[in-house]
């Protein structure tokens, strides 16, 4: 069976990302070999750029994003896929190695592009106001919004610049998050409600 080409060259952080991604698609990574990038790795990522373009492909984890932010410093206008925490782990590790096919090709296909004429309306004073900071469920909220958006999850205010970055609009997230409300507030509420009686 033929794999599925893709165009650009995958920046991930080790050589059994590469290795795991290569078994699924025909592509060309870059590897960080973790988080302290040495101006080698900018300098490659930077020729692909022009050549082929890239996407970052970091895990869902810490050090991922800590990787993530620092080439995004560099190269502000680069892609980005991501994949959920709980799509790319085993009981011990996380790690985009450790994803399923299915899960893997879901986020190659849904790579975030930065439009710098699209210009979000999102602030900080919004996340606090859709529950997405500051609240007992607001890590789970913004779970459900990364995921619904292939955005990620991080912090609030992480959150809030990938938000930011890619055009969101205040409409958009509170129609997501009135689909949270509906699906999960109901279970999350009776969970709360169970752990204070037990």
């Amino acid at each position: 069976m033929e794999k599925e080409k893709i165009q650009e060259v995958i920046v991930v952080e080790g050589k059994h990302d590469t290795m795991t991604l290569k078994e699924i698609f025909d592509c060309e990574t870059i590897e960080t070999g973790g988080t302290s990038l040495p101006e080698s790795v900018f300098q490659r990522i930077e020729e692909a750029i022009k050549k082929t373009g890239v996407i970052v492909f970091t895990d869902p984890d810490t050090p991922g994003n800590q990787i993530r932010f620092k080439i995004k410093e560099r190269f502000p206008m680069i892609k980005e896929a991501f994949i959920p925490k709980n799509k790319a782990k085993t009981a011990k590790k996380v790690g985009v190695e450790h994803a399923k096919a299915k899960d893997l090709q879901e986020s190659l296909h849904h790579v975030a592009t930065s439009f710098s004429n699209i210009k979000s309306d999102m602030t900080m004073e919004d996340l606090l106001d859709l529950g997405l900071s500051a609240d007992v469920w607001a890590s789970e909220r913004r779970e459900y919004v990364g995921h619904q958006l292939h955005l990620g999850t991080a912090n609030a205010k992480t959150f809030l610049k990938r938000l930011q970055h890619y055009g969101i609009q205040r409409k958009e997230v509170q129609e997501l998050m009135k689909s949270w409300q509906k699906q999960f507030q109901p279970h999350l509420e009776r969970k709360k409600f169970l752990n204070n009686i037990n």
